[in-house]
């Protein structure tokens, strides 16, 4: 990992939950003397909302906005596109199961699912995007990764390994340059369902036509007093949909103007 991408992932920790609210609670503690009133709002409101994100029915808050940026894809086989493209999220080093083997994690291993009952559907050839992930102790990249996966597990055929992105801005950049030399421009693109607005974004401004192929839309769950209960997969998914709304803002904030 480089210093910048280093950098880049630890910024990204710090502002989210429970990162960014932990934060909060100490600096209000550390106030406590000089402005006593003032830390103990800030002790307090931190403390809630970190109560209140790691609940289900709490991440909704950030979650359902995000998801509705987006719709499933409903006839793949009249989209007009040419290519299928599935994003990478990361993996898990040396699973022990699979003989040492880089596996995909769950994120990544939703989307291949997807991506391959899309190629199934519709016929498509397949790109798969994704370079070493940061902080993994592989230095095989998620796109081999994926497209061994693929072929060997999903028997689902990879035409193109885009293998030295590590954001989703360079994967567009580098999945865009593949597929415009084999005369492809317009795809459907394969990632979660919150994180497909700013990769619609990222592709579209390389001059991509972008069909959304969203998956695992989180918001739509079946209602019960559970989501009211903190949990591991509340936090998780707030942590998630604070992860998107950065990411957007950065690109707003890099080129305003130019959002599609």
């Amino acid at each position: 990992m480089t210093f910048n991408s280093f950098a880049g992932a630890f910024l990204r920790a710090i502002a989210m939950p429970p990162t960014n609210l932990l934060l909060l609670i100490a600096l209000g503690y550390l106030m406590r003397r000089r402005w006593p009133r003032t830390g103990r709002i800030v002790r307090i409101s931190a403390c809630a909302l970190l109560l209140v994100l790691s609940t289900v029915a709490g991440s909704q808050l950030l979650v359902a906005p995000l998801e509705n940026l987006t719709a499933p894809l409903t006839d793949s086989g009249t989209a007009g596109a040419q290519a299928i493209v599935v994003l990478s999220a990361g993996m898990v080093d040396a699973a022990p199961e699979f003989g040492g083997q880089d596996t995909p994690d769950q994120v990544t291993l939703a989307r291949m699912h997807y991506g391959a009952w899309l190629q199934r559907q519709t016929g498509l050839p397949v790109l798969v995007s994704g370079g070493i992930a940061p902080g993994a102790a592989s230095t095989r990249s998620l796109g081999a990764m994926m497209a061994r996966t693929l072929r060997d597990e999903f028997k689902t055929p990879v035409r193109w390994i885009e293998d030295q992105s590590e954001d989703t801005e360079q994967n567009a950049v580098n999945s865009a340059r593949m597929l415009k030399a084999a005369g492809i421009k317009r795809v459907l693109l394969v990632t979660h369902a919150m994180h497909m607005q700013r990769s619609r974004e990222a592709f579209a401004r390389q001059g991509m036509d972008v069909v959304d192929a969203p998956t695992m839309f989180y918001g739509r769950a079946r209602w019960s007093p559970l989501m009211l209960v903190p949990s591991a997969n509340g936090l998780y998914r707030s942590y998630y949909a604070m992860h998107e709304w950065i990411g957007l803002a950065w690109y707003r904030f890099k080129a305003p103007g130019q959002a599609p």
